[in-house]
């Protein structure tokens, strides 16, 4: 439980921030679906997701984004770039934006050996005969290490099944697989280590009242702005957001004091003469939703 011990004594998690690193995103030859699954982790635990980034497989703009996010946000994700291919730099490249050597990972290399499948196309691999294969598997398992800081809370194992670590760097930047079965994995699994730094300890994050109204924006935008300055103490943020094509557009509340949320329900519906909903688009009707599609698909 050391390195549970060590995250809890690093102060506490505000405000986050997730780096998107992938050629292959910037090319559309991939959707990036980890900063949303992010951004809702983020939301369950009320932590405040100020920035996403989606840069390309370039040194410089791993180093100085790693550099910029470590100074700016209380905790760090990045997304991609740790395979064993040339383009995947981004442990080289955020151990280069701290001045950090890459040490391959005794526990981590004996943990792959047991714990990896070998590939059909390797028939002949063996993990003790020197050759371009291992040297490759190798490189996903040289991490930047800091030998003034404990190892154990720079290269932490979140499920006793997986060889993959999470990264630990400058203790706020979290390396993570760019797979999405992987991310979001491992992400649930570093949860139990943060929860101890966030500022509501239980996890209990912000909640989000959603409220459909059939009034144009613009027909309650001077409501939203009075409602928003009167909230603002309270910690609530209002939000307007449109459908278009739709019967109604959505007005939230988002925010922790969730009986003083509840208690302006009443005026809201009746303010934008909408309801509360639980889903969005719950109550538009099968009919106008087929002319939407049409109008879209025309």
């Amino acid at each position: 439980m050391a390195a549970a011990t060590s995250m809890q004594n690093r102060g506490l998690i505000h405000t986050a921030a997730c780096l998107i690193i992938g050629d292959e995103v910037l090319g559309g030859k991939t959707t990036d679906t980890n900063s949303a699954y992010f951004a809702k982790f983020c939301f369950s635990l009320g932590i405040n997701l100020r920035r996403i980034e989606v840069i390309a497989d370039d040194e410089d703009e791993i180093v100085e984004a790693a550099r910029r996010m470590s100074k700016n946000y209380d905790l760090v994700v990045t997304s991609g770039g740790i395979g064993p291919t040339h383009d995947d730099i981004t442990y080289q490249s955020i151990a280069k934006a701290f001045n950090l050597p890459l040490k391959l990972h005794g526990d981590a290399f004996e943990r792959m050996k047991r714990l990896s499948k070998p590939h059909p196309s390797q028939p002949n691999f063996d993990w003790n005969t020197p050759s371009a294969a291992l040297t490759a598997k190798k490189r996903m398992v040289e991490l930047p290490l800091d030998d003034s800081r404990p190892y154990d809370e720079q290269v932490i194992f979140v499920k006793d099944t997986l060889w993959v670590p999470i990264s630990c760097v400058n203790g706020n930047i979290h390396i993570l697989p760019g797979v999405p079965s992987l991310f979001q994995s491992m992400l649930d699994g570093l949860k139990p280590l943060l929860l101890p730094r966030l500022t509501d300890p239980e996890g209990r994050g912000v909640h989000r009242i959603l409220i459909s109204t059939p009034m144009a924006e613009s027909a309650i935008a001077e409501y939203l702005t009075q409602l928003a300055a009167k909230t603002e103490l309270k910690g609530v943020k209002i939000g307007s957001y449109p459908r278009w094509g739709k019967e109604h557009n959505t007005v939230t509340l988002v925010g922790r004091d969730v009986e003083y949320m509840e208690s302006l329900i009443p005026e809201v519906e009746e303010a934008v003469q909408g309801r509360r909903v639980l889903v969005e688009g719950e109550d538009d009707s099968p009919e106008q939703d087929a002319e939407a599609g049409k109008l879209a698909s025309g």
